[in-house]
């Protein structure tokens, strides 16, 4: 199962942890870890493109994608937020292989 964590201080978004492996299909072709990939890497890749690396600690490993805020952003809010609406829509489609959680 895929575990997202959302976590807000004073109700900005500061930390997206996402964690784990769908196993709806096997390896390669396995539909649910593809789109949380995608989303994963499409809101870095934002964040990157727009240069706002600097603002922001990123860890991307196999089954592991942590995104934080150094310094808090607008922009970078923004690009966070969506990628919670995004990860919740896929919770909705798939709920026995995606969890998501609010902290803060």
């Amino acid at each position: 199962m895929i575990n997202a964590k959302f976590i807000y201080r004073e109700e900005e978004l500061e930390e997206i942890l996402v964690t784990g492996h769908a196993n709806y299909k096997k390896h390669g072709e396995d539909i649910v870890c593809a789109a949380v990939s995608a989303a994963t890497l499409v809101t870095a890749n934002a964040i990157e493109h727009l240069r706002l690396s600097h603002k922001i600690d990123l860890v991307v490993n196999d089954g592991y994608f942590k995104l934080a805020q150094k310094e808090l952003d607008s922009t970078v809010q923004g690009l966070m937020e969506n990628l919670r609406y995004t990860l919740i829509d896929l919770e909705k489609q798939y709920p026995k292989y995606i969890k998501n959680q609010k902290e803060g």
